[in-house]
């Protein structure tokens, strides 16, 4: 577009920028800013109103148990909400078929523990291909069935070799258990990029259900715990801290094999959750449409009636403090277990020494106590006070399982799983099928996003003449959502059209102002849109984990942003008689959510102008990019359905143009121009 060029010197940052330029200026006064920048700027709708929606919008959906009188009734739901959670959302879509996947183990070498135990390495495959490590601590000479626990955990770097965690496993086998210590993904021997929790986004874009990755790495260690000959089938626990508090109640609430659980520090409602952004939790406690379908409150309950302790700490200094989060779950979880007439089964502990994120001897002693009066009720001589084991702590070398050199990750399943997407990606050559492809995909599409249609009510709306130019600020309302948007005309000018600019900085960034201008130059009229997550419509804090929180209800970022869109343009060609509309985005974000729009929004979107834009949303598994830079982008099974090349493919016969494509972009959307043909257009979108 004329006026707007790269950056000519990109060995040159900003950073270098802001430093050296003031002092060449000296005392140079700074240039007035111009009406365009200075209205694009203006505050609309404040801060903190997006966050406030968010905040309402989950409060009134998050599922909430029944009220049911019978044990019958409540087994009858809690059937059918494990079904439903393990078939919506754990092994859902290309996941599915990893439940029924052929995997094994390999029992590695045995090493001297300490007094009374032994520890034996091995590792297991989660999947084909993707071995984790462990440690099992087994009791010296063990004599017929004896309980077993899977001892799980967050977010510590030393993963299995954390001393906290060590200590609790040789405290166990000191009593007479079984303990099997698991290695968490992106922690310990697999701490690494390619096994960092983002990764399940990916695998959701690809239409493979991430979280079934974390599900097996728990069910399968425990499947191969139960098929030990010691294993007490009637004595099965499950404990961890802060991921690992998430993974037991995740596992326990859905397998009923475990008989006894203790989360530590680990989870809350999504009612508390969506209150303050540090309870959100990553992309696997916040799966997608998890909240659609049951909350964690509801999960608590499914515990009943097996023994279980809720331990959680008075000061935490990470998340889930005990006053903010226990409220929620024991009026859940209280009445199923009297119903069952085991009240006392669920137990709470509320950790003051030393009050923060840990699992240390206070937490670990309240473990014991549980474990004794369940797994060895009446037994002489068992003491629930820890016996000092700091001595016999192994360092992370000492505890170290050899894994195979080419072991499957995360990432790597993302990337192998992508190459063949999206599914029948082939454009037709002649015209009616190529109608008939555009309708079944456009209607496929709608569905992926959740794109919904609503009408654009309008709040409020000021004006204002600054430098011979007319803004307009509204507020609009798009469904649930406030949408902040700045319109510039020049005064005395009938516009030719509008453009409905969009960036991935805001409305306010120096890019909007530059397109802004030209259109203004041209003739035309400009509507600066913000839409959700993006400038003033952005979360201040935590915006990728309310995303999480969104797309886990049911919606989809991506969705509500194409809605708005969408929405948007209709009002003005239709409401507001503005002319044929053009959408202007400017960056990743902003050309995927554009793209979009215009392809579930067929008539009142006129033409697209994309700059910056990705040449195939495969870039983003490729590079190993975090949810946090552009959660729209994995929105579940959209790539099954469409990449960047297929999403524009649905504009046409209306015009694309592409202004500055990169070399993938060159080379992904060549094939449009024959597209077009197809239509009987002569259009080539690369510019």
């Amino acid at each position: 577009m004329p006026g707007i060029r790269p950056f000519p010197f990109p060995w040159l940052s900003v950073g270098l920028l802001a430093v050296f330029l003031p002092a060449v200026r000296g005392a140079e006064p700074s240039p007035p800013v111009d009406p365009v920048t200075a209205a694009l700027k203006r505050t609309v709708i404040g801060p903190g109103q997006v966050l406030a929606e968010v905040r309402e919008y989950a409060a009134a959906r998050v599922p909430q148990a029944p009220a049911v009188k019978t044990v019958a009734e409540w087994e009858a739901f809690a059937s059918k909400t494990r079904d439903e959670v393990l078939r919506r959302v754990v092994f859902r879509g290309a996941a599915a078929t990893w439940r029924d996947a052929k995997t094994g183990v390999v029992w590695l070498d045995t090493i001297e523990g300490g007094p009374g135990y032994t520890i034996r390495k091995l590792r297991y495959e989660v999947l084909p291909g993707l071995w984790a490590p462990a440690l099992l601590y087994e009791p010296v000479n063990l004599k017929g069935k004896v309980p077993v626990v899977l001892n799980v955990n967050g977010h510590d770097p030393k993963g299995k070799a954390a001393d906290y965690k060590q200590i609790r496993c040789i405290n166990q086998a000191k009593r007479g258990m079984i303990a099997l210590s698991v290695e968490w993904f992106g922690m310990g021997q697999l701490n690494s990029p390619d096994f960092a929790h983002y990764q399940i986004n990916h695998l959701d874009l690809c239409g493979a259900s991430g979280v079934g990755a974390f599900y097996l790495a728990m069910s399968r260690a425990l499947d191969l715990l139960l098929a030990l000959p010691a294993a007490d089938r009637s004595r099965v626990g499950v404990t961890g801290l802060s991921g690992g508090g998430w993974q037991t109640i995740f596992l326990s609430a859905l397998d009923t094999r475990v008989t006894l659980a203790n989360p530590v520090a680990g989870y809350a409602s999504f009612r508390t959750r969506g209150e303050t952004h540090t309870d959100l939790g990553d992309s696997e406690q916040t799966p997608t449409d998890l909240a659609a379908v049951t909350d964690y409150a509801v999960m608590t309950a499914l515990l009943a009636p097996r023994p279980a302790l809720l331990t959680y700490n008075a000061n935490d200094n990470c998340c889930f403090t005990a006053a903010r989060t226990l409220p929620p779950l024991l009026p859940a979880a209280t009445p199923v277990y009297k119903l069952y007439g085991k009240g006392s089964n669920l137990r709470t502990h509320v950790n003051n020494d030393p009050g923060t994120h840990n699992y240390l001897l206070d937490n670990r002693q309240a473990f014991y106590r549980l474990a004794g009066d369940h797994f060895f009720p009446n037994a002489p001589g068992y003491d629930p006070k820890e016996t000092p084991s700091e001595a016999e702590v192994k360092s992370e070398a000492q505890l170290n399982v050899p894994l195979p050199a080419d072991n499957q990750s995360l990432h790597g399943l993302a990337v192998a799983m992508s190459k063949g997407l999206p599914l029948d990606a082939t454009l037709p050559t002649d015209r009616d099928a190529a109608r008939a492809w555009a309708d079944a995909r456009r209607a496929k599409l709608r569905e992926v996003v959740r794109v919904k249609r609503h009408d654009v009510q309008v709040v409020s709306s000021t004006e204002e003449v600054v430098g011979g130019i007319k803004a307009t600020f509204w507020r609009l309302k798009v469904g649930e959502w406030t949408v902040p948007g700045v319109e510039l005309v020049k005064p005395g000018v009938e516009p030719k059209g509008v453009a409905v600019v969009v960036a991935d900085g805001g409305r306010a960034g120096a890019e909007v102002a530059a397109l802004a201008r030209n259109r203004l130059a041209a003739g035309d009229r400009v509507f600066a849109l913000d839409p959700y997550s993006l400038g003033e419509a952005k979360v201040a804090e935590g915006d990728y984990l309310y995303a999480l929180l969104l797309a886990s209800l049911g919606d989809r970022p991506l969705g509500i942003q194409a809605t708005e869109i969408a929405a948007v343009a209709r009002w003005l060609k239709g409401g507001r008689k503005a002319g044929p509309v053009t959408v202007e985005a400017w960056g990743p974000r902003a050309c995927v959510m554009a793209l979009t729009a215009a392809g579930v929004e067929s008539k009142a979107i006129d033409a697209l102008s994309l700059y910056g834009s990705l040449g195939s949303l495969k870039e983003v598994i490729d590079a190993s990019a975090a949810y946090v830079l552009a959660p729209e982008f994995f929105c579940f099974g959209l790539l099954e359905v469409a990449d960047v090349a297929q999403l524009a493919a649905l504009v046409a016969p209306r015009k694309v143009n592409v202004f500055g494509p990169s070399p993938r972009a060159r080379a992904e959307l060549a094939g449009l121009k024959d597209w077009y043909a197809t239509w009987g257009v002569d259009h080539d979108p690369l510019r």
